[in-house]
């Protein structure tokens, strides 16, 4: 599999991501995650294959997050109700996302991104 940016075009830290893998000749397709919305399926793969905890994945400083009080309930959620949740909105998941089908990272920190993308 090809390399996938999963950003929203407007997103500060998806436009360095997005710089980043130009600047070193990173060749990847790209992905909306609010036009093109990950579906459950999708976001489960991911997750799996990042081996992070499921809740790295919400974008916690959104305002949406806040608008639904996500703070105090992701704790009594199961991980299925998590990953609904996440694929009925794309402004609910952190970003950007960068993954080749096996390797998964996760917002955007330059040494990431040169241990993984590199």
């Amino acid at each position: 599999m090809s390399i996938l940016l999963i950003q929203y075009p407007k997103c500060t830290t998806c436009r360095k991501a997005k710089a980043w893998l130009d600047e070193n000749g990173v060749s990847y397709t790209t992905k909306h995650i609010v036009e093109e919305t990950l579906s459950k399926e999708e976001l489960k793969q991911i997750w799996q294959a990042s081996g992070l905890p499921l809740k790295k994945f919400f974008n916690t400083s959104g305002m949406k997050y806040r608008e639904l009080q996500l703070k105090d309930r992701l704790a009594d959620m199961s991980e299925d109700e998590q990953l609904e949740l996440l694929a009925s909105d794309g402004m609910l998941i952190k970003r950007p996302i960068v993954t080749d089908g096996k390797k998964v990272t996760l917002g955007f920190k330059e040494k990431d991104f040169e241990d993984v993308w590199k």
